[in-house]
Protein backbone atom coordinates (compact mmCIF):
# COMPACT_ATOMS: atom_id res chain seq x y z
CA UNK A 1 0.00 0.00 0.00
CA UNK A 2 1.19 3.35 -0.52
CA UNK A 3 1.47 5.37 2.30
CA UNK A 4 0.02 9.11 3.07
CA UNK A 5 2.05 12.24 2.53
CA UNK A 6 2.70 13.98 6.65
CA UNK A 7 2.54 17.65 6.80
CA UNK A 8 6.25 18.17 7.64
CA UNK A 9 6.53 16.46 3.76
CA UNK A 10 5.67 20.10 2.40
CA UNK A 11 8.39 21.58 0.38
CA UNK A 12 10.57 19.20 2.12
CA UNK A 13 12.77 16.89 1.51
CA UNK A 14 16.38 15.27 1.55
CA UNK A 15 18.82 18.53 0.36
CA UNK A 16 21.84 17.94 -1.81
CA UNK A 17 24.74 20.74 -2.36
CA UNK A 18 22.31 21.89 -5.09
CA UNK A 19 18.95 21.56 -3.48
CA UNK A 20 17.08 19.55 -5.54
CA UNK A 21 16.05 16.58 -4.25
CA UNK A 22 12.42 16.24 -2.71
CA UNK A 23 10.49 13.17 -1.58
CA UNK A 24 7.35 12.12 -3.33
CA UNK A 25 4.35 12.37 -0.83
CA UNK A 26 2.64 9.34 -2.59
CA UNK A 27 5.70 6.35 -2.89
CA UNK A 28 8.08 8.01 -0.27
CA UNK A 29 10.88 7.70 -2.70
CA UNK A 30 13.50 10.59 -2.52
CA UNK A 31 14.03 11.78 -6.47
CA UNK A 32 15.40 14.82 -8.22
CA UNK A 33 12.82 17.77 -9.04
CA UNK A 34 13.06 16.83 -12.72
CA UNK A 35 11.59 13.70 -11.62
CA UNK A 36 8.57 15.22 -9.68
CA UNK A 37 5.39 17.70 -10.08
CA UNK A 38 4.93 20.74 -7.24
CA UNK A 39 1.43 21.48 -6.29
CA UNK A 40 0.51 24.26 -4.52
CA UNK A 41 -2.66 25.50 -3.01
CA UNK A 42 -4.21 28.17 -4.23
CA UNK A 43 -6.25 30.82 -1.28
CA UNK A 44 -9.80 29.49 -2.91
CA UNK A 45 -8.85 26.05 -2.14
CA UNK A 46 -7.92 24.83 -5.60
CA UNK A 47 -4.83 22.38 -6.32
CA UNK A 48 -2.59 23.40 -9.03
CA UNK A 49 0.11 21.81 -10.80
CA UNK A 50 3.15 24.57 -10.66
CA UNK A 51 5.30 23.13 -13.58
CA UNK A 52 7.83 25.73 -13.26
CA UNK A 53 8.17 25.26 -9.25
CA UNK A 54 7.44 29.32 -8.87
CA UNK A 55 4.08 29.83 -7.77
CA UNK A 56 4.10 31.50 -4.23
CA UNK A 57 3.54 28.92 -0.51
CA UNK A 58 3.65 25.85 0.38
CA UNK A 59 4.05 22.86 -1.95
CA UNK A 60 3.26 19.08 -2.31
CA UNK A 61 5.87 16.88 -4.54
CA UNK A 62 4.32 13.96 -6.53
CA UNK A 63 6.16 11.69 -8.78
CA UNK A 64 6.23 12.43 -12.32
CA UNK A 65 3.55 9.68 -12.99
CA UNK A 66 0.06 9.78 -14.29
CA UNK A 67 -0.79 7.32 -11.61
CA UNK A 68 1.39 8.77 -8.90
CA UNK A 69 -0.89 11.62 -9.14
CA UNK A 70 -4.21 10.13 -9.79
CA UNK A 71 -3.42 8.11 -6.33
CA UNK A 72 -2.62 11.12 -4.71
CA UNK A 73 -6.06 12.66 -5.83
CA UNK A 74 -7.82 9.59 -5.17
CA UNK A 75 -6.51 8.73 -1.63
CA UNK A 76 -7.00 12.64 -0.27
CA UNK A 77 -3.16 13.46 0.16
CA UNK A 78 -3.60 16.70 -0.50
CA UNK A 79 -5.84 17.86 2.11
CA UNK A 80 -4.24 15.79 4.74
CA UNK A 81 -0.53 17.16 3.73
CA UNK A 82 -2.32 21.18 3.63
CA UNK A 83 -4.23 20.28 6.37
CA UNK A 84 -7.40 22.25 5.57
CA UNK A 85 -10.64 21.00 2.69
CA UNK A 86 -9.23 21.27 -0.56
CA UNK A 87 -11.36 20.84 -3.86
CA UNK A 88 -9.37 18.24 -5.61
CA UNK A 89 -10.65 17.25 -9.37
CA UNK A 90 -11.35 13.61 -9.94
CA UNK A 91 -9.57 14.34 -13.30
CA UNK A 92 -6.49 16.17 -11.71
CA UNK A 93 -4.02 13.61 -13.31
CA UNK A 94 -5.10 14.27 -16.97
CA UNK A 95 -5.42 18.04 -16.19
CA UNK A 96 -1.73 18.14 -15.35
CA UNK A 97 -1.10 15.99 -18.79
CA UNK A 98 -3.18 18.73 -20.57
CA UNK A 99 -0.95 21.66 -18.81
CA UNK A 100 2.22 19.63 -19.87
CA UNK A 101 1.24 19.33 -23.18
CA UNK A 102 0.27 23.09 -23.04
CA UNK A 103 3.72 24.02 -22.00
CA UNK A 104 5.28 21.81 -24.59
CA UNK A 105 3.25 23.40 -27.47
CA UNK A 106 4.35 27.25 -25.75
CA UNK A 107 7.70 26.04 -26.00
CA UNK A 108 7.73 24.82 -29.77
CA UNK A 109 6.03 28.51 -30.24
CA UNK A 110 8.99 30.15 -28.54
CA UNK A 111 11.84 27.89 -30.75
CA UNK A 112 9.61 28.87 -33.24
CA UNK A 113 9.75 32.74 -33.04
CA UNK A 114 13.47 32.20 -32.03
CA UNK A 115 14.34 30.93 -35.72
CA UNK A 116 14.61 27.52 -34.58
CA UNK A 117 12.12 25.79 -35.96
CA UNK A 118 11.61 25.37 -40.16
CA UNK A 119 8.53 23.00 -41.16
CA UNK A 120 7.47 21.22 -44.54
CA UNK A 121 8.97 18.10 -45.69
CA UNK A 122 10.98 19.79 -48.12
CA UNK A 123 12.56 22.08 -45.53
CA UNK A 124 13.18 19.71 -42.92
CA UNK A 125 14.83 18.15 -45.72
CA UNK A 126 16.67 20.85 -46.50
CA UNK A 127 17.69 21.49 -42.88
CA UNK A 128 19.09 17.78 -42.61
CA UNK A 129 20.93 18.20 -45.94
CA UNK A 130 22.12 21.57 -44.54
CA UNK A 131 24.14 19.51 -41.59
CA UNK A 132 21.41 22.38 -39.68
CA UNK A 133 18.66 20.17 -37.76
CA UNK A 134 19.46 19.28 -34.36
CA UNK A 135 16.35 17.25 -34.02
CA UNK A 136 13.35 16.17 -36.21
CA UNK A 137 9.52 16.19 -35.00
CA UNK A 138 6.75 14.64 -36.41
CA UNK A 139 3.04 14.88 -36.08
CA UNK A 140 1.66 11.31 -33.72
CA UNK A 141 -0.77 11.11 -36.67
CA UNK A 142 1.74 11.46 -39.51
CA UNK A 143 2.48 9.01 -42.39
CA UNK A 144 4.47 6.31 -41.67
CA UNK A 145 6.14 6.76 -45.13
CA UNK A 146 7.02 10.31 -44.57
CA UNK A 147 8.56 9.51 -41.08
CA UNK A 148 10.61 6.74 -42.85
CA UNK A 149 12.20 8.87 -45.06
CA UNK A 150 12.96 11.63 -43.25
CA UNK A 151 14.02 9.87 -40.13
CA UNK A 152 16.46 7.74 -42.61
CA UNK A 153 18.18 10.56 -43.84
CA UNK A 154 18.53 12.31 -40.46
CA UNK A 155 20.07 9.10 -39.15
CA UNK A 156 23.06 9.43 -41.89
CA UNK A 157 23.78 13.08 -41.00
CA UNK A 158 26.40 14.41 -39.19
CA UNK A 159 24.90 17.61 -37.15
CA UNK A 160 27.19 19.99 -35.27
CA UNK A 161 25.98 21.23 -31.88
CA UNK A 162 23.68 18.36 -31.50
CA UNK A 163 21.76 18.15 -28.14
CA UNK A 164 22.54 14.65 -27.43
CA UNK A 165 25.98 12.87 -28.08
CA UNK A 166 24.72 10.11 -28.45
CA UNK A 167 22.53 10.18 -31.77
CA UNK A 168 19.47 12.59 -32.54
CA UNK A 169 16.91 12.86 -30.82
CA UNK A 170 13.46 11.99 -33.11
CA UNK A 171 10.35 13.48 -31.44
CA UNK A 172 6.69 12.55 -31.56
CA UNK A 173 4.58 13.60 -29.04
CA UNK A 174 2.08 16.65 -30.35
CA UNK A 175 -0.79 15.79 -32.99
CA UNK A 176 -0.63 17.68 -36.56
CA UNK A 177 -3.11 20.24 -34.78
CA UNK A 178 -1.01 21.13 -32.10
CA UNK A 179 1.89 21.55 -34.37
CA UNK A 180 0.19 23.79 -36.21
CA UNK A 181 -0.98 25.65 -32.82
CA UNK A 182 2.39 26.31 -31.73
CA UNK A 183 4.07 27.32 -35.13
CA UNK A 184 1.19 29.24 -36.69
CA UNK A 185 0.24 27.43 -39.54
CA UNK A 186 -1.84 25.09 -41.36
CA UNK A 187 -0.97 21.43 -42.17
CA UNK A 188 2.33 20.69 -39.89
CA UNK A 189 3.39 16.95 -40.40
CA UNK A 190 7.49 17.52 -40.23
CA UNK A 191 9.62 19.71 -38.58
CA UNK A 192 13.03 20.41 -37.74
CA UNK A 193 14.50 21.62 -34.36
CA UNK A 194 17.86 23.65 -35.05
CA UNK A 195 20.04 24.03 -32.06
CA UNK A 196 19.50 27.12 -29.71
CA UNK A 197 18.11 27.38 -26.30
CA UNK A 198 14.86 27.43 -27.13
CA UNK A 199 15.10 24.11 -29.13
CA UNK A 200 16.72 22.39 -25.87
CA UNK A 201 13.86 24.15 -23.81
CA UNK A 202 11.01 22.13 -25.91
CA UNK A 203 13.26 18.68 -25.78
CA UNK A 204 13.55 18.99 -22.12
CA UNK A 205 9.53 19.31 -21.70
CA UNK A 206 8.71 16.53 -24.51
CA UNK A 207 10.70 14.48 -22.04
CA UNK A 208 8.93 15.51 -19.15
CA UNK A 209 5.25 14.22 -21.16
CA UNK A 210 6.69 11.28 -22.34
CA UNK A 211 8.11 10.12 -18.32
CA UNK A 212 4.68 11.26 -17.07
CA UNK A 213 2.79 9.42 -19.55
CA UNK A 214 4.79 6.23 -19.51
CA UNK A 215 5.92 5.98 -15.70
CA UNK A 216 1.63 5.71 -15.59
CA UNK A 217 2.13 2.43 -17.76
CA UNK A 218 -0.58 3.38 -20.79
CA UNK A 219 0.25 3.39 -23.84
CA UNK A 220 2.16 6.24 -25.01
CA UNK A 221 1.59 8.29 -27.99
CA UNK A 222 4.48 9.79 -28.80
CA UNK A 223 8.41 9.24 -28.13
CA UNK A 224 11.91 10.73 -27.83
CA UNK A 225 14.31 8.46 -29.17
CA UNK A 226 17.71 8.75 -31.09
CA UNK A 227 18.76 7.79 -34.53
CA UNK A 228 22.36 6.91 -34.33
Amino acid sequence: MLAVADPADLDQGPRTKSGVERMCAVTRQVASVDNLIRYVASPSGEIIPDLKRKLPGRGLWISLSHSAVAEAAKRGVFAKSFKRELKVSKTLADDTDRLIVRSLIDALAMAGKAGQVVSGFAKVEAAIDGRQAAALIHATDGAPDGIRKLNAKFGGAVTPNAPDSAGFPVVSVLTADELDLALGRANVVHAALLAGPASKTFLTRCQMLIRYRMTAGDKVSGAIRNET
